[in-house]
């Protein structure tokens, strides 16, 4: 379905990140990676999973806190392969804190990474989109861009921005052949919520699964996690003929937590 296109995925070494560069890969598309950590182990992922169609796979290392690294990552992008026709804004950092005792120096990086990133990318890629008359922007909000939950004031505050920029985006290119939204996972096991489960279990003593089951109860009530591959089909829906005119919606994976 997406054989010609490239997506850009940024956070994408890991995760939900890399569940979805794998998604759109099997579709066909060109993926270019992003993010830190080990790129070789990711790299053949995605390529295993569109090596039917075959893919090619790029890397970028930009650090999404530096708007000159972006831009430089945006250029690298298009002079690979053309332009980026799919871009998923997925890197996000997390810090726990109450509002009184948060640093601001975690403040200023959590909202630069998680909010501010994708202003950049969607400004920059943009132009080529309308200019080619398609394009798909996928911002990968939370759960918490709807709701809030205490200790997680900078995370909240940037994902409730990133669903409001889904929107004005939206709006903005409503009547063209490129779209935006949001998808807001629960609780998925990445490496950023298995630091949550290993904090609980050392909190309160328990094993690890116990840990899970007390994070899940506490707000997903289907008791399970979603997976990057479950995210990952929902990103090649928006992408496909039947979400050409699904625009600036907050769509929510969460097991029915925020149905609460």
């Amino acid at each position: 379905m997406l054989n010609g296109k490239t997506a850009l995925v940024t956070g994408s070494t890991s995760g939900i990140g890399l569940g979805i560069a794998q998604a759109l890969a099997r579709q066909g598309a060109n993926i270019v990676l992003n993010g830190f950590g080990d790129v070789d182990g990711p790299r053949a992922q995605v390529l295993a999973s569109g090596e039917h169609a075959g893919v090619r796979v790029a890397y970028h290392g930009a650090d999404m806190s530096r708007p000159a690294e972006i831009a430089d990552m945006l250029q690298y992008s298009s002079a690979q392969f053309g332009r980026v026709d799919i871009l998923v804004n997925n890197a996000g950092i997390q810090h726990v804190a109450s509002v009184q005792d948060f640093p601001p120096e975690k403040w200023d990086a959590i909202i630069a990474i998680n909010l501010t990133s994708a202003f950049h990318t969607t400004r920059l890629a943009l132009p080529g989109m309308l200019a080619a008359g398609w394009g798909r922007i996928i911002n990968v909000a939370s759960v918490h861009g709807l709701v809030g939950s205490a200790q997680k004031s900078a995370y909240v505050a940037a994902k409730h921005g990133i669903v409001g920029l889904t929107k004005v985006t939206a709006l903005e290119t409503a009547p063209t052949g490129v779209t935006c939204n949001a998808i807001c996972p629960g609780w998925v096991l990445t490496p950023l919520v298995q630091k949550q489960v290993d904090a609980k279990a050392a909190e309160h003593g328990l094993s690890n699964e116990e840990a899970i089951k007390l994070l899940l109860g506490e707000k997903e009530p289907s008791m399970q996690f979603t997976t990057p591959e479950e995210l990952g089909e929902l990103a090649v829906f928006f992408c496909s003929p039947a979400g050409n005119n699904v625009r600036g919606v907050a769509w929510n994976m969460d097991g029915a937590w925020a149905a609460q």
